[in-house]
């Protein structure tokens, strides 16, 4: 195998590590929200274990991206790819993290039944699971349009975020009984919006493989 053959293949063996990456946050996410809708503490603990395993595709990503640091010594384009596949993999790690944050919520409220229905929270999750896909596939098809378009997702996870939060706070005022819980729903807020900052950061990722220069699309 020529050096250019095996540093393609390696390359390619980290872009599928991220994807499949990119689908267990993806599924982490949807399947927390569907465990806060219903408050679903099995299936809550079943996410919270299933971290592990996004932990361990990082490290592989890692030391993937080590080797060929080390025996390929890339430079330009190249370079930034795995570069950019670092900051990937630790992106998408924080995710599954948040993920599991969100899922600890419902393990807190196991046995309590919803102040409202959830009609926002489930908005932003829905929108946040779709950034995921597409911040990935960005960089994976080196789509420039659509890591800019996670800066315009960005923008209305960041309404949602704000209209819930004042609709929290409307109901806690009216009746301080609610407080415990909308705290953890504000919480989970939080922790959908943080994630969209992550997808907006592979965003800028793609930009900088593409272009040498990373913008600003938390802005």
């Amino acid at each position: 195998m020529t050096v250019r053959k095996e540093f393609d293949r390696g390359l390619g063996e980290m872009q599928t590590l991220l994807a499949e990456m990119g689908d267990r946050v993806e599924r982490a996410l949807a399947e927390a929200m569907d465990a806060l809708e219903s408050l679903n503490a099995i299936k809550a603990r079943k996410i919270v274990k299933a971290d592990l395993e996004l932990n361990r595709l990082e490290e592989r990503v890692t030391d993937l991206g080590a080797k060929l640091l080390a025996t390929q010594q890339p430079v330009a384009k190249d370079l930034r790819r795995i570069l950019a596949a670092f900051k990937i993999a630790s992106d998408l790690e924080r995710m599954g993290d948040l993920a599991v944050d969100i899922a600890k919520v419902v393990l807190r409220l196991e046995g309590q039944t919803l102040i409202k229905p959830l009609i926002d929270l489930p908005r932003m999750g829905e929108i946040v699971r779709v950034m995921i896909g597409d911040a990935v596939q960005s960089f994976v098809q080196e789509n420039v349009d659509l890591a800019y378009k996670m800066a315009k997702d960005d923008d209305l996870v960041d309404a949602l975020y704000s209209q819930i939060i004042r609709e929290l706070l409307t109901i806690m005022v009216e009746d301080p009984k609610t407080i415990s819980q909308a705290t953890l729903l504000s919480f989970v807020g939080r922790y959908i919006e943080r994630i969209a900052d992550h997808a907006t950061n592979i965003g800028e990722s793609t930009v900088y493989l593409v272009t040498g220069s990373r913008p600003d699309l938390n802005a």
